[in-house]
């Protein structure tokens, strides 16, 4: 008896499907996480060197009672915190 189109259908989704899945974990391993750490150690570490930067420069150009680079380095440091927790929640 052949088979139906409605269950050959099914039966080739669920095959995609299962594949999908195989590839999805076989991307879980060790370099992943490696590649991730790297990710998110710039995604902490380039806004807080811009902040630094834009900070000296600022001091130079506008010195004031407060310092313009530890301000904008606590500022860049939080926004690299706040995408590196954005980032890997993401990839959860």
């Amino acid at each position: 008896m052949p088979e139906a189109p409605e269950q050959r259908m099914m039966r080739d989704v669920a095959k995609k499907q299962q594949r999908m899945l195989r590839a999805r974990q076989a991307r879980k391993g060790n370099w992943n996480a490696i590649a991730i750490l790297g990710v998110v150690g710039w995604s902490v570490v380039l806004p807080t060197l811009a902040g630094v930067a834009i900070g000296v420069w600022l001091d130079q150009r506008w010195p004031r009672r407060f310092s313009w680079a530890i301000t904008l380095l606590v500022t860049g440091l939080v926004v690299g915190c706040l995408n590196a927790w954005l980032r890997i929640r993401e990839d959860r």
